[in-house]
């Protein structure tokens, strides 16, 4: 008997500590690799086949394929049953960042803890992504975050083509942003939690948290975000000894003068989530702190994430639902938004006092944070975002068939598209290009353009069968309107998506086309007309025999039509076409 007792106490004490995370096995300052993190989660999923499964999603640059554990308490995994019985879906992102990996660590053991414990909540099925850049993980190095505390060795930010695939959500050039909108767009979360590490000022709290920009958000969603979400998140955290500050971004040189809100735009993964009117979270931790003291922090407040998702399970689906439905009927969206300097209120703000003293490099003064002289006083905080332009929605896009990476795009975002059953010549309003700002260096592999101005115009244009038409009447307006209006700020035509008719394609010999333009003018008086009016209102044009040949040209119909035209209609109706 003895023996027997021994040998099961052997087994179960090797049985613990197959549990235990290569995190927890260390020394407090080591994360796991991807050698022992997939492992890890195939064991837990095989010991817990009722409440946990491991889903192979799909591809990443690196070849090797992106991972999804869902945790449910009923054993139910199909994201139609889990929505039809009214659960609230959380997703919970790690190492889109690899050398901020404390997400990667704390997820390791919330799901061991839950199924070990029992405490999976019945409302609430809990997605997790072990690693999104299993890229950047493979990519390990001590000396990659300058700023960093630890841990010892950990990954690096690009993906296997250099991507910083925080940025990749709308252009979508890595197989890992499309493996994750497949995994978004399956399970449609209603609470996205994308953990990192900040890098910036120096103060006392270990966790900062940036939610999803309250003003842009749907206005149902941003209620409950503002008034219940986040004081709850607060309160628990502050009571499990690490309270929360919103993430520190400095009008000045330190927090001291105040902090200012982030837009996350769409390129960003919580603002491609507000896309789809899901409230998203980028929970910061400080990377000065311990490692240890970090991946606690963020152990705890993923903790808090799943209580509030199962205490509020009921209102966050039903506010999604209503969400969803207030923006099948919105008619006007905002394309860009501006921080109000106008107004500001007040937070309490736990600091170190920013003093400076001479440069051990330059000799030049050079700014540090006392460590000895902690503080809490109130400071400043800009939050506020208003509309810099708008746009009324029509009721449909017509995207011609040869754009197919868009339609690919659109088709993994759950856009439902009808399309032409024949060739049609369709009224529709569009855009010329009028003017526009392009990067002078590359962005994350794009040139990408700003300040886009644009001359709408209408007119009969000819599409063909097979064409796609989009109607403006899905929860999917936002994401629509936000990609394929040129001047919002992650459009698909700001990402270059469209560069082909910013060139024109045909043009003329000067000395062959001076005869032909001046039998132009001959016969068109109102082109005369209007030659003369433009030499005398601009002198330099009226000195410029070639731009003034040009002008002709362009006001001809020998000029192409599509040169610098957008090439996506909008259409006052659908009542006319003939779809499928």
């Amino acid at each position: 008997m003895k023996i027997t007792f021994s040998c099961l106490f052997v087994l179960f004490f090797a049985a613990v500590q197959a549990q235990q995370t290569p995190f927890e096995k260390g020394t407090g300052n080591t994360t796991t690799t991807y050698a022992e993190l997939i492992p890890f989660y195939k064991r837990l999923a095989a010991a817990y086949p009722k409440q946990a499964q491991l889903i192979q999603a799909g591809p990443t640059d690196i070849g090797k394929p992106l991972h999804l554990l869902v945790l449910s308490a009923d054993g139910s995994f199909d994201p139609g049953k889990a929505r039809a019985a009214g659960k609230c879906i959380l997703l919970i992102n790690n190492g889109i960042h690899p050398g901020e990996p404390e997400g990667i660590d704390a997820s390791m053991m919330l799901a061991r803890n839950l199924l070990r414990e029992n405490r999976l909540p019945k409302n609430v099925v809990i997605c997790i992504i072990p690693a999104y850049n299993i890229d950047g993980m493979l990519n390990r190095s001590a000396t990659s975050r300058a700023n960093q505390n630890g841990p010892e060795t950990y990954g690096f930010r690009g993906n296997a083509r250099n991507y910083d695939l925080n940025r990749d959500f709308i252009k979508t050039d890595s197989k890992n942003s499309e493996s994750f909108q497949q995994i978004f767009n399956t399970w449609t979360p209603h609470i996205f939690v994308d953990t990192h590490t900040s890098n910036g000022a120096d103060y006392q709290y270990t966790m900062t948290l940036i939610p999803t920009q309250k003003d842009k958000l749907q206005p149902i969603l941003a209620d409950y975000l503002q008034n219940t979400l986040l004081p709850g998140l607060y309160e628990q955290m502050n009571r499990k000894g690490y309270p929360l500050v919103p993430y520190v971004n400095s009008v000045a040189e330190s927090p001291d003068e105040g902090v200012t809100g982030f837009m996350e735009t769409p390129r960003y993964s919580t603002g491609y989530a507000a896309l789809h009117n899901c409230i998203g979270f980028m929970p910061e931790t400080h990377m000065l702190k311990s490692f240890s003291k970090r991946v606690d922090a963020t152990y705890k407040l993923l903790e808090t994430y799943v209580a509030l998702s199962s205490r509020d399970a009921l209102d966050i689906v039903a506010n999604k639902k209503a969400a969803d439905a207030a923006v099948k009927m919105q008619e006007d969206f905002t394309l860009e938004w501006k921080l109000d300097q106008s107004r500001n209120t007040e937070i309490s703000f736990k600091g170190y006092e920013a003093r400076q003293k001479p440069s051990a490099v330059s000799g030049k003064a050079r700014l540090y944070y006392d460590r000895s002289s902690p503080y809490t006083r109130n400071i400043k905080e800009w939050n506020h975002f208003v509309p810099a332009a708008s746009v009324r929605k029509p009721a449909a896009y017509v995207i011609p068939q040869a754009y197919a990476r868009i339609i690919a795009l659109l088709k993994l975002n759950g856009i439902a598209m009808k399309r032409l059953t024949r060739d049609q010549v369709l009224e529709t309003g569009h855009y010329y290009i009028g003017d526009y700002k392009t990067a002078a260096r590359p962005y994350e592999g794009h040139y990408i353009h700003s300040s886009v101005q644009l001359q709408p115009s209408s007119g009969p244009v000819q599409y063909y069968a097979g064409d796609y038409v989009v109607e403006m009447n899905q929860p999917g307006n936002r994401y629509l309107i936000e990609t394929l209006e040129p001047q919002a700020t992650d459009s698909f035509f700001n990402w270059n998506f469209f560069d082909a008719v910013l060139g024109q394609k045909e043009h003329y010999s000067a000395y062959v086309f001076e005869d032909t333009a001046a039998r132009l003018l001959q016969d068109n008086p109102e082109l005369r007309k209007k030659l003369d009016t433009r030499k005398a209102a601009d002198p330099a044009f009226a000195q410029n025999a070639a731009a003034q040949l040009d002008f002709v040209y362009k006001n001809s119909d020998y000029y192409e039509k599509t040169h610098l035209r957008y090439p996506i209609g909008r259409l006052a109706s659908t009542a006319s076409l003939s779809l499928h």
